[in-house]
């Protein structure tokens, strides 16, 4: 039958129109085809496992970052830092300075006020706030003219020395300037000498020779061993001062105290002005 169809002309030329559209559809097909299988294929390889993308950390590999956490936390080198930060203060402080003394009490009325003294300390601190110190000061006493005629001498010199022991009290204010405080127990030793004297061995004493030290029993000593005096006193002090600093190692200080020393029944009142360097 489909030969007797393809000896007809007309057949021939659709059936041949049929076979030429069927090539060319499959032809477009497989040509749609390749670029997306191309496609898929490039990308394929590109997809990570959900495995392989967060793979999980193992112990080992979070131990280093441990081990260094660990190490910037070790005591060591804790240590090390605190070292490296200066030290609010020194643990020895030592002063040195001069100046002169006000005078009171029974001491402001033989004795002038001005006399120049001399001073030195040592202090422990234990604390930026807090310490122990030591001082050692001389003072010049200079007799007032109206003494000195009470003694009917000539002239004479004086002097005291004191020791002290304090508690010391610092106040840091700025880094540059600063203040203490002192208060303690004291001990004193006087000494003084008259170049001569036209009072007669046995008189009476007055308030000068009681002050002075020589007076027993209401009268003067018959061996004329009054003109020099030595006598040791008890006494106490207080004071503070103001501090301002110089250079990193040096300060100058200025302070003020009270002195007052007693023993068998004579007195010592000073306030000495002192001014000097604490290193």
């Amino acid at each position: 039958m489909i030969r007797k169809f393809a000896t007809v002309p007309g057949f021939r030329v659709v059936l041949t129109l049929i076979l030429v559209t069927i090539l060319a559809g499959a032809t477009t097909v497989h040509a749609q085809q390749t670029p997306v299988q191309e496609a898929s294929s490039q990308q394929a390889p590109a997809q990570t496992p959900p495995a392989q993308a967060a793979p999980a950390q193992s112990p080992s590999a979070q131990k280093p970052a441990d081990q260094s956490g660990s190490q910037e936390a070790s005591p060591e080198e804790v240590g090390s830092r605190r070292k490296l930060k200066p030290k609010e203060y020194k643990n020895w402080n030592f002063n040195v300075g001069g100046g002169g003394s006000l005078t009171n009490g029974t001491t402001a009325k033989y004795v002038r006020g001005g006399g120049l003294i001399g001073a030195a300390g040592v202090a422990r601190n234990y604390s930026k706030y807090f310490g122990f110190r030591a001082d050692f000061q001389w003072d010049n006493l200079p007799l007032r003219n109206s003494a000195l005629d009470a003694a009917q001498a000539s002239g004479a010199t004086s002097h005291v020395y004191s020791f002290t022991l304090d508690p010391i009290i610092s106040i840091p204010a700025t880094k540059d300037w600063s203040g203490y405080l002192v208060a303690g127990p004291a001990y004193f030793h006087r000494t003084g000498k008259l170049d001569s004297s036209t009072v007669q061995p046995g008189a009476p004493c007055n308030g000068f020779w009681s002050w002075w030290g020589t007076c027993f029993g209401g009268s003067l000593p018959l061996n004329k061993n009054y003109l020099v005096t030595s006598q040791n006193e008890l006494g106490l002090n207080f004071g503070g001062g103001l501090a301002r600093r110089l250079t990193p190692r040096f300060e100058l200080y200025a302070e003020f105290r009270y002195l007052h020393g007693s023993g068998s029944g004579r007195t010592t009142d000073l306030r000495p002005i002192t001014v000097g360097l604490r290193w």
